[in-house]
């Protein structure tokens, strides 16, 4: 009789589960991932979580799905980059415009701190809620740049550095003690645009007047019974209550990937034809992709980066090709290795669509510019052409320190990139004649890629950071948009079906990735690896110097707004 009883309920368990309404669930206190791990430690570090393009397919498939009754989000923990923010919020607005409910709850947004970005995902919601301890900190937007220019002076270090041009300000906090002219007003815009977004954003979803959501911005942050009678949230509640008061008593609960899953997915019939995607996360390094055993992130490298396109350009089944591109740059020459393959591809005739993430500048630009079309949110970081090089001058620390250092060298220049001595006038001037040829062949893809006059270009380079929304209107990109309108857009100029089937590049097995590539032209060579430099030949110079690890085309600090 027991064992009757269990399979009877086994039976009756699932077919509640094939049968029963569906409450999605989404939890974000971990973070999501915007790529497949690229290497072992990747796949480790994410393991718990959810994959962006998981959450936004589930969401998709759910509009249509009569058995799922809506989604309850846990807002806040591991913190989302601004643009991130808003693929999430757009898949939640279509989801909640399907007719279904839309449940955002967090313990709060901003326990003395900043929660802004988090609050402004939330108000897409049709329902928000805040732990009775919770806050909601909305604040606003502030960029932050500390110089160190003054502490380097007492330590008798000196930076000579030169940059293209004014607005690149990667080199800012070691040669400045204050923000430029030029630094000023583009990092005052930069607020400003993404002001304009977060008011517009939180105005539409909680049907406030844009001014009134710019007062209450200048008056947070808000405890909890403040932020109610503000209308910012709709009431006080725990998780228990939240959920006892929104899930039916005969429905399942899912998380959103594990949704996604479910459905069969639509897998290429021998010889159908697919969309490619590669990604390309992290700071742009020669070599193969990767992340550093010491920590920094994933590295986006040219090899790998090449040979994922260059596979899907040989494969007569890929008729598009989408590059997700999320890079805050690093070095020229790598950058360049990339440009050429996207260049190669579309001279194959397959289109190649550029879906931007977070951060998409300098070099993350550089990849993506020759680009039959550029997609980004509003909210993405992106410009930034330009380029700097130099070197700090340790001579005078190291002498208050009783280090002497000697050089025996054949050759004038030999030991010119040494960090004891400054550049002679000669070698200087070596340096910007290399500074002027990198920044000059930036800006002439810059034209030629976006189909502009090189003037025009030239304006919109000198190294400013612009947001999406602003290149989008200045022409550095095209629409904005995430990485399912960028797969629809190459759906449509590949001729293909709009349910086409999109395929990961490389696509390479378990035990091939232990295999050895038997030349440049296996996709085996596609695959990452734990490594360490970017600047080539120069890694041990920039590293003892203090320059950005990642090389000459990259966005100081952290610049992903959250």
């Amino acid at each position: 009789m027991d064992a009757t009883k269990t399979i009877i309920e086994a039976v009756g368990k699932m077919r509640q589960r094939r049968t029963s309404p569906l409450m999605l669930e989404l939890d974000l206190t971990e973070g999501l991932t915007d790529a497949p791990p690229a290497d072992p430690v990747s796949a480790l570090l994410s393991m718990r979580r959810a994959r962006l393009s998981d959450v936004i397919g589930g969401l998709r498939r759910a509009r249509r799905d009569p058995r799922v009754k809506g989604l309850i989000v846990k807002i806040g923990g591991h913190p989302l980059g601004l643009a991130m923010v808003q693929e999430i919020r757009n898949a939640v607005v279509h989801f909640r415009a399907a007719g279904k409910l839309t449940v955002a709850w967090a313990d709060t947004y901003g326990e003395v701190a900043n929660g802004t970005v988090p609050y402004y995902l939330a108000s897409a919601f049709e329902k928000v809620y805040l732990q009775p301890s919770g806050d909601v900190g909305l604040t606003g937007v502030a960029i932050e740049q500390r110089f160190l220019k003054g502490a380097l002076g007492k330590l008798d270090v000196d930076y000579q550095v030169g940059q293209r041009h004014q607005y690149k300000t990667a080199a800012n906090m070691f040669t400045q003690d204050h923000m430029t002219d030029a630094h000023k007003e583009m990092t005052g815009r930069l607020a400003e645009s993404l002001t304009e977004q977060l008011v517009a954003g939180i105005a539409e979803g909680r049907g406030l007047e844009p001014k009134r959501v710019r007062e209450l911005i200048d008056q947070g942050p808000f405890y909890g019974q403040e932020a109610v009678a503000a209308g910012l949230v709709d009431g006080l509640k725990y998780r228990d209550e939240v959920y006892a008061d929104h899930v039916p008593e005969d429905s399942l609960l899912l998380y959103v990937a594990r949704y996604a899953k479910t459905a069969l997915p639509k897998m290429p019939h021998p010889g159908e034809q697919v969309v490619a995607l590669v990604h390309g996360h992290g700071a742009i390094r020669l070599g193969r992709s990767g992340r550093s055993p010491l920590g920094g992130g994933s590295a986006m490298g040219s090899d790998t980066i090449s040979a994922a396109i260059r596979a899907a350009r040989r494969d007569d089944k890929v008729r598009a090709i989408v590059f997700r591109v999320d890079s805050p740059g690093g070095s020229y020459t790598a950058s360049d290795s990339i440009w050429r393959e996207v260049i190669l591809a579309k001279r194959a005739g397959k289109p190649v669509i550029v879906s931007m993430g977070d951060v998409a500048a300098s070099g993350g630009y550089f990849v993506s510019m020759a680009a039959d079309v550029i997609y980004a949110q509003p909210g993405t970081l992106t410009g930034s052409i330009g380029v700097f090089g130099g070197k700090a001058v340790l001579g005078g620390l190291l002498g208050r320190l009783g280090i002497s250092t000697e050089i025996v060298a054949e050759g004038a220049n030999a030991g010119m990139f040494s960090s004891t001595r400054p550049f002679s006038d000669s070698q200087w001037a070596r340096v910007n004649t290399w500074l002027d040829r990198v920044y000059d062949d930036f800006v002439d893809k810059v034209a030629q890629g976006r189909g502009m006059e090189r003037e025009k270009a030239e304006s919109l380079a000198r190294g400013r950071v612009w947001t999406g929304a602003d290149a989008r209107d200045n022409g550095l990109v095209d629409e904005l948009g995430g990485i399912e309108d960028a797969l629809a857009e190459a759906r449509k100029r590949a001729g293909l079906a709009a349910d086409a089937p999109v395929r990961s590049y490389p696509k390479i097995n378990p035990l091939e990735r232990l295999m050895p590539a038997e030349s440049s032209e296996d996709k085996t060579a596609a695959t990452a690896r734990v490594r360490l430099e970017a600047w080539g030949p120069l890694a041990a110079f920039a590293a003892e110097l203090g320059l950005p690890a990642a090389g000459p085309l990259v966005l100081p600090g952290q610049w992903v707004i959250r």
